[in-house]
């Protein structure tokens, strides 16, 4: 936290502020007695307010997430307790010493001055927990709002790669081929892509879905593209069923699956290979994987937006590792973490 010129203001209006309360001040004197009085509440809220916020944010590093909040309250409570009494004994010591008869070191004395004390510590702490809270909560709402926006927009993606022109006029001419009387597979097709286009609207809106939920779509997807494919591509799926609980960006995997489709050949001679899996010793991690074979001719090269996308959206969405994309070998791998 950057709280520099809050303590350049906060340190000096704070000792005034404790000056003011050991008045009133009366006589010929009474100027020089307020300096004083003053000055000796600089070098006191001075110590305490830097020892108090260095004690603020060493437990903040310790105990940083929001369930850790209440035990972060309560050690901060007692150290803070601790740290005035120490500190009082140690900024009394020159103080004795230059003036004896004003700053004795009595017990009681000490004490009267370790409870005082306590209150511009107390301020303190109080000052630094509801500036963390308030910057917490505004990165929250900003954190939700540019999760909706990249949700929105991957929405938007995936719904415009659905109606571009190339992929309505594979699946016209696929479907055209398909209709007759009582013709199955083309019944069972048309409900195909009703479910695409039925999951893209369910989906928007939703942070997050079950990764059973994502599959599934994913294969009505891709059961789209084996009718016009059929043996060029060729897919495997090998995922824990424990990983199917775990939650996923929605359109998410459907992306990469669609970046792979879009970019890569898929013929007789060089079938595409597409792989999804979720190893049993790699819960946290569904890997999606496909040859890399990217094609020479057709649609232009992929500019990353999309993954660029998927990048952000397990960003903000607070992912325990972020998504891996690397190459080699021939093949095309991402790793995209569970939630």
């Amino acid at each position: 936290m950057n709280d520099r010129r809050f303590r350049l203001w906060g340190i000096p209006v704070l000792a005034l502020l404790i000056a003011l309360l050991n008045g009133p001040y009366a006589g010929a004197d009474a100027a020089a007695r307020f300096v004083v009085s003053w000055g000796v509440s600089l070098y006191f809220t001075a110590a305490l307010w830097v020892g108090s916020r260095a004690l603020w944010a060493w437990l903040l590093r310790r105990l940083p997430r929001v369930e850790q909040t209440g035990r972060r309250l309560w050690a901060l409570a007692g150290l803070s307790v601790a740290f005035v009494a120490g500190a009082t004994v140690l900024l009394m010591l020159p103080l004795h010493w230059l003036f004896p008869a004003w700053f004795p070191l009595e017990p009681a004395s000490l004490l009267r001055q370790m409870r005082f004390n306590l209150l511009p510590t107390a301020v303190v702490q109080t000052l630094y927990e509801a500036l963390y809270f308030f910057q917490q909560w505004e990165a929250n709402a900003r954190r939700a709002d540019q999760l909706a926006r990249a949700s929105t927009q991957a929405q938007l993606d995936a719904l415009h790669s659905q109606l571009d022109p190339h992929f309505l006029f594979n699946n016209l001419n696929t479907l055209a081929a398909l209709i007759e009387p009582g013709n199955a597979p083309a019944q069972q097709f048309v409900e195909q892509l009703a479910d695409v286009y039925r999951y893209v609207l369910l989906a928007q809106g939703q942070p997050t879905v079950p990764l059973a939920e994502e599959i599934a779509f994913v294969e009505t997807y891709l059961a789209l593209h084996k009718v016009r494919f059929r043996d060029n591509l060729v897919v495997e799926m090998s995922i824990a069923p424990a990983a199917l609980a775990r939650r996923v960006a929605p359109l998410s995997v459907q992306l990469l699956v669609e970046n792979a489709l879009k970019h890569n050949e898929a013929s007789r001679q060089h079938p595409l290979h597409l792989r999804l899996t979720v190893a049993a010793g790699q819960p946290d991690v569904l890997v999606v994987e496909n040859t890399l074979r990217p094609r020479t001719a057709g649609l232009a090269p992929g500019t990353g937006t999309g993954l660029a996308n998927v990048r952000r959206r397990y960003e903000l969405l607070h992912a325990a590792q972020p998504v891996e994309v690397t190459q080699a070998d021939g093949q095309f791998r991402v790793k995209l973490p569970l939630l």
